[in-house]
């Protein structure tokens, strides 16, 4: 036990000295901090796959491909209620499809050819954007996006299997509240989007949409149908950008003319 918890000790106080220590890079340690919090997430996937009917060759097949767990758990659950095989894919698309945003943001790190930046687009998920874009330097923006990145792709894919081998062991994901997974993913990417005017209209025309849809529609598709609540997400952040800016003159009241 002494010996157990020594390790751990051991390992803890490593990473701690990756980001400090002369000669290392800065990000290492928020590389491998990360990893190690999406490990958890991707046995969940495996088990929840698993019991979805996912042989092993399929979830590793998926989570080498398409390597974003938002969409992988959205195809999966889509696929377990039922749903048919478009609709788990264009589900799958629609989540993934907030990755290309993160193109502009993370130019500076990506290679300049354009074969390059295809192989390069496998890596850009949330935790590699994240972890890049926090460095102040170009160099250490493009370390830490291509260390990042095959980290979290090693332990994902490797996860992935340890939770598609350990699923017939821990028997339905309901018995542990591993069903609650998706859902706790899409709440925890849609927090940070509610915090605008346009992001809380988008989330509320959404959630209407889908619900309305609900009744008259297979599994799957009222999530692709709720796209359609971009519409007056994005008209109100066009008054809100084309609304005019008071002159903030002291003692002038807004609006008047001169």
């Amino acid at each position: 036990m002494r010996a157990r918890f020594g390790t751990i000790s051991w390992l803890a106080g490593l990473i701690g000295r990756l980001g400090s220590s002369r000669g290392s890079r800065p990000y290492l340690r928020d590389c491998i901090i990360v990893s190690l919090a999406v490990a958890p997430t991707g046995v969940t996937f495996g088990v929840v796959a698993d019991a979805a009917g996912f042989d092993l060759a399929r979830i590793i097949v998926m989570s080498a491909l398409v390597f974003t767990g938002a969409s992988q758990f959205a195809a999966v659950g889509v696929i377990n209620d039922g749903g048919s095989g478009g609709a788990a894919v264009g589900s799958a698309l629609l989540l993934a499809a907030r990755n290309a945003l993160y193109g502009p943001v993370m130019r500076r790190a990506l290679p300049p050819s354009t074969p390059a930046r295809l192989g390069a687009a496998q890596f850009v998920i949330d935790e590699t954007t994240a972890v890049s874009t926090a460095q102040t330097n170009r160099r250490d923006a493009t370390g830490a996006f291509w260390f990042s990145g095959v980290l979290l792709w090693l332990v994902w894919n490797a996860c992935s299997i340890a939770g598609a081998l350990l699923g017939a062991v821990l028997g339905t994901p309901e018995t542990w509240g591993l069903d609650a997974a998706f859902p706790a993913i899409l709440v925890a990417l849609l927090a940070p989007h509610v915090r605008t005017a346009a992001g809380r209209t988008a989330a509320l025309a959404a959630a209407a949409v889908a619900l309305g849809v609900v009744p008259v529609t297979g599994t799957g598709v009222p999530i692709l149908v709720s796209v359609v609540a971009l519409a007056p997400a994005l008209w109100v952040r066009a008054r809100r950008e084309d609304s005019p800016a008071t002159d903030g003159t002291p003692g002038e009241a807004p609006g008047r003319a001169l």
